[in-house]
């Protein structure tokens, strides 16, 4: 390896790594500050729910159009935009004066993340294509500890240096995001490594032609569902069940995220090793199920273990983060498939903790709305038989077409 390149590979490393925290640091740091934030200006209900729906949403309407702009602008010019908005966002986020504008800047710095959540796989696959695995592992990894760091120290931040303060902390690891992308960006143009052909809308046609795909589409959405249910009601129902206080209940959702971090550190590689994905199904299956089960029929016994189960069909992602590489032949081809997952499995996500919510309303209890979690999660069943399958979409297409991708 040149000292050229070896740069070129050190810069998109960090640049990765970088973005990585800005994408999960974005979605995890607001909640816990909710009370505090109270103090200064009123914060309806009515808009704490619409903030908790905005992730979800925005990354699936981010899912549709991120494709056909990344062929107009480039892979690395349109990283780079969204990192500066989401950047600029999370700054104008500490500066809200009131409920609307707080709404605002949050919605657009989701919609930043949701472009640059269907962008990463395809960086990944440009320049680290025979290290998919590794570099997965290493940014998802990133996105796991992003994930249940800002929980634990958002409020002690808050007390020391006010609420807006600690977004600050935030937005600086955002701008410290920016710094190396604007490099890569340049030297991609320069080089003309961004150079995008014509828009061909065939492949995104193709894409969704191809079983795999809404294999993979529904994979996500049992990943996405049963994380965003968790983040919206899993205390709640600890505290109804198991007879918690919100305190241990909180403590147990911290539990919950942090099972991200191990299946990060060992699905990536272990699937770019071993290429069989359907033990890796299995395990998520089982383990969601039997965490269902716990808290269904003996909520109050072993309550952290059940919330351990449940946290493990969340390994879909990291899983389904290094297939979006593994299952396709160009970055082009990698953009379109995630872009299609994700837009279609967060617009699933968004259904099952509004679902839990009207079935608590109208039962008095969590009972229905958990059996229809265990039914979401038993959908991973027939999914990972059709994922399962090794060849890539463009081949998948080919042999049922007959002719050339």
């Amino acid at each position: 390896m040149t000292r050229r390149s070896a740069g070129l590979v050190a810069l998109a490393a960090a640049s990765i790594v970088l973005l990585g925290l800005t994408l999960r640091i974005a979605v995890a740091s607001l909640s816990p500050l909710v009370d505090v934030i109270r103090q200064d200006f009123d914060l309806p209900a009515a808009m704490i729910g619409l903030i908790g729906m905005a992730p979800p949403v925005a990354f699936a309407v981010a899912g549709v159009f991120t494709p056909a702009i990344e062929r107009r602008l480039g892979l690395e010019r349109l990283v780079t935009i969204a990192a500066v908005v989401a950047a600029v966002m999370l700054t104008v986020r500490a500066s809200a004066g009131d409920a609307v504008s707080l709404l605002a800047a949050t919605a657009g710095v989701f919609a930043a993340v949701g472009v640059a959540n269907v962008l990463i796989p395809a960086v990944v696959k440009k320049y680290f294509p025979d290290r998919i695995g590794l570099m997965t592992t290493v940014y998802s990894t990133t996105m796991a500890v992003a994930t249940f760091l800002p929980p634990l120290v958002a409020v002690p931040l808050a007390s020391a240096i006010g609420w807006r303060g600690s977004f600050g902390v935030w937005a600086g690891v955002a701008i410290a995001a920016v710094l190396p992308w604007i490099a890569l960006a340049a030297r991609a143009r320069a080089s003309r490594a961004d150079r995008i052909e014509e828009a061909r809308t065939s492949v995104l046609s193709r894409v969704v032609r191809v079983p795999q795909t809404w294999a993979l589409v529904l994979s996500f959405g049992v990943n996405a569902s049963v994380a965003y249910t968790a983040f919206a009601w899993l205390p709640s129902i600890l505290v109804d069940i198991a007879g918690m206080d919100a305190t241990a209940a909180g403590g147990l959702l911290a539990l919950f995220s942090f099972m991200g971090l191990p299946v990060s550190l060992v699905v990536p590689v272990l699937v770019a090793r071993a290429r069989r994905i359907w033990p890796f199904y299995a395990v998520a299956v089982v383990g969601g199920l039997a965490g269902v089960a716990g808290l269904l029929v003996a909520p109050g016994t072993a309550t952290a273990l059940w919330v351990v189960l449940l946290g493990i069909p969340p390994l879909l992602f990291p899983l389904l983060l290094v297939l979006f590489g593994l299952r396709t032949r160009s970055h082009e081809t990698a953009v379109a498939l995630s872009g299609i997952v994700q837009s279609v499995g967060y617009g699933l996500a968004a259904l099952l903790p509004l679902a839990l919510g009207v079935t608590h309303e109208l039962t008095g209890g969590w009972t229905v709305g958990l059996i229809l979690l265990s039914g979401v999660i038993a959908v991973a069943v027939p999914a990972g038989v059709v994922a399962s399958r090794s060849e890539t979409i463009e081949a998948a297409w080919e042999r049922r077409n007959g002719r050339q991708w």
